[in-house]
């Protein structure tokens, strides 16, 4: 199927397009989009295991303000510059070369998928976890991390249904947000974000505003609007409610676990181990969404129950239940990291099988050599 994306956001096509379509000139036409697309993603991942580093459980911010030095807020600001920029060209890079596949446009989502989550959980280094007088609940996290992967399945269920891919608003804004803020922090310490700043709220406050009200008022009302447009024109992919909403069950589905484990856990997992339980989170989501950009990309239909919807209500069986007892947390890390692996798994198996279908290399713009 033909790619076709929206892009109405102000910020995007009058400020930053054109940064783009200068910065592009400098990339040598020999290099495949994918590398782009993959270049970007490898920067977000090193810079979040930097700050996993300094400050492995989120009171690094809080409790003692220094423990992560100056330059590694301006590494961060430096590498979501250049993820941000690299995801914005990769597509024009395409078109450039005359080299544009479905492969492409998977390895671009797919990696979004999985981004999405890696800058919220680096960002949430910045403010820290709440210590009793400052900083964000490890709930918070939860729940803002939930309402902007929500806001991610939103984009690509449209697709779905209308074959349009409408890019959100808030794409752009987060991005420019989350670069001011890691200059903001390299510039006056973390402490910004721990004083009061305005009527005795705090800039964190202001920010979870915003992305609650970006995401309940404009992006997922937007989503409403274009799929009843597209079936008053008669332009929806699926007919029937069952074939629309299908895409749907598993994502919600997974949302339901987590949060009857995060809210029943015996051991109170989510406070003790936050890092691990919500990159799970991010992972087994992007698991989640993969693949229903596939079934989109390929006019399928997906699975009602995503496979991994099994093994992990075994786990959080196990956990409520108080079955796990004091292993909950090394159960977690080793779930986490199974999970992770079939993750990355997933994604090299269907690079593979798509290149050798479409006779491309994923890396190269070199033509494969017909068997």
């Amino acid at each position: 199927s033909q790619y076709s994306a929206v892009d109405t956001n102000p910020l995007s096509v009058y400020i930053m397009q054109p940064i783009w379509n200068e910065i592009i000139k400098i990339v040598p036409l020999w290099i495949a989009p994918n590398l782009l697309t993959f270049s970007g993603f490898v920067m977000i991942l090193v810079n979040y295991f930097l700050i996993s580093f300094y400050d492995w459980d989120y009171t690094a911010s809080g409790t003692s303000p220094g423990l992560v030095p100056t330059w590694v807020w301006l590494f961060s600001a430096f590498t979501t510059f250049c993820a941000y920029a690299l995801d914005s060209i990769d597509g024009k890079h395409a078109r450039r070369t005359q080299s544009s596949s479905p492969l492409g446009e998977l390895f671009d989502h797919g990696l979004d998928s999985w981004a999405t989550s890696i800058f919220v959980l680096s960002f949430f280094s910045v403010c820290s976890r709440d210590n009793g007088k400052t900083g964000v609940s490890v709930y918070t996290m939860y729940i803002y991390l939930s309402i902007v992967l929500f806001n991610f399945m939103c984009s690509h269920w449209e697709k779905y249904n209308t074959g349009v891919l409408f890019l959100p608003w808030g794409y752009d804004i987060s991005q420019v947000v989350l670069i001011a803020a890691y200059l903001l922090t390299s510039a006056v310490g973390v402490e910004v974000w721990q004083k009061p700043f305005l009527f005795g709220y705090y800039i964190t406050d202001a920010l979870v505003i915003l992305l609650i009200g970006f995401s309940l008022f404009l992006s997922f009302p937007q989503t409403l609007y274009n799929i009843h447009r597209a079936h008053l024109k008669k332009t929806l992919k699926n007919d029937s409610l069952y074939e629309g909403l299908l895409p749907l069950v598993s994502p919600l589905l997974l949302f339901v676990l987590l949060t009857v484990w995060v809210v029943l856990s015996p051991g109170n997992i989510l406070a003790k181990q936050p890092r691990l339980f919500l990159w799970m989170v991010g992972v087994a989501f992007s698991n989640v969404i993969c693949k229903v950009i596939i079934c989109q990309m390929s006019s399928t239909r997906p699975e009602l129950f995503h496979w991994f919807l099994f093994p992990l209500a075994l786990v959080v069986y196990a956990a409520i239940s108080g079955l796990l007892g004091w292993t909950e947390e090394v159960v977690l890390a080793v779930f986490t990291a199974l999970v992770t692996a079939a993750h990355v798994h997933y994604g090299v198996c269907v690079g593979r099988q798509l290149s050798e279908h479409l006779n491309i290399y994923i890396f190269s713009l070199k033509k494969r050599v017909q068997e």
